[in-house]
């Protein structure tokens, strides 16, 4: 259950609220404001709700921006299906629960009694949040705030799109044609601490095959063996490994003459004389060579 804090925010109560965000505020009174309820209109306060109207555009700028970057080979229809997921009233509420803004709300008398906040209270004092660490920092900070909440949240949504599971692929497919199994090592990380970029290399018994990139070692992982998947599949495919043989090179030809044979044999010519009909003279004259 959410217990409301019912008084005015104290020094204390907000030096905790910008703990638990990750900024500190030049402008307390923007936090304050991001803080105030509608409910407190009727008593002659100001609210949040003009945040709130700013705080869900900056959100879906910072968000269509990542996914923008992130997945450049995505549709439209992609994108926003994960967009759609990620900046939902659920996520938001979550994550002011996760950041007890509920304590540090300032609610009027017909919220104040409550025992617990709707989600949809939650979801805007989270969207004006936002704007007031935008008002306040810029963009960046704001952008910065937004990917370290959303970043598992899109990882996530992310991950159940994904239909296969490479690095189980890889491992049976290296298993059969290699006769070893495939093992990862990360080769470098960039970017800031917020947003780090994993590049991990999948290694195929001592050879360093594809690289992938991710968010977290777990996705980088699955992109390398995608990559190598791939790149081993062409490369016995273009050998004649793979299955085998190579495309378009048949079995052994004596036994599908031999089955040819055996498809217009009679059964009741002895072996050596010529089969009834064209073909099976001809056949004939194939296993005499």
């Amino acid at each position: 259950m959410d217990q409301p804090d019912t008084q005015n925010p104290s020094f204390d109560n907000l030096e905790l609220c910008q703990q638990a965000i990750g900024y500190r505020f030049k402008d307390t009174e923007l936090l304050l404001s991001a803080l105030s309820h509608s409910s407190i209109k009727a008593e002659g306060g100001d609210s949040n709700e003009r945040l709130e109207f700013l705080g869900d555009a900056v959100l879906g700028l910072v968000v269509c921006r990542d996914l923008f970057d992130q997945f450049p080979d995505y549709t439209e229809g992609d994108l926003t299906h994960i967009k759609s997921s990620v900046v939902s009233r659920h996520t938001l509420a979550l994550l002011a629960r996760k950041l007890s803004l509920q304590d540090h709300l300032l609610l009027g008398k017909g919220m104040a009694g409550r025992k617990s906040l709707p989600p949809s209270v939650l979801a805007n004092v989270m969207e004006a949040v936002i704007a007031a660490v935008y008002l306040d920092g810029g963009l960046e900070p704001a952008r910065e705030l937004i990917l370290r909440l959303l970043g598992d949240e899109i990882a996530a949504v992310e991950a159940m799109r994904e239909p296969h599971n490479y690095k189980s692929l890889l491992q049976q497919y290296t298993q059969r044609h290699r006769g070893c199994a495939p093992t990862y090592q990360v080769i470098e990380q960039t970017g800031p601490d917020h947003r780090k970029t994993f590049h991990v290399a999948a290694v195929i018994d001592g050879r360093e095959c594809g690289v992938g990139n991710g968010r977290n070692k777990k996705e980088a992982e699955q992109a390398a063996a995608k990559t190598t998947l791939e790149q081993l599949e062409a490369e016995d495919a273009a050998s004649g490994r793979r299955q085998g043989r190579a495309p378009g090179i048949a079995r052994e030809p004596g036994r599908q003459v031999e089955r040819a044979r055996r498809r217009v044999d009679t059964g009741s010519a002895p072996s050596g004389e010529h089969r009834p009909g064209l073909l099976g003279r001809l056949i004939d004259r194939i296993l005499r060579r």
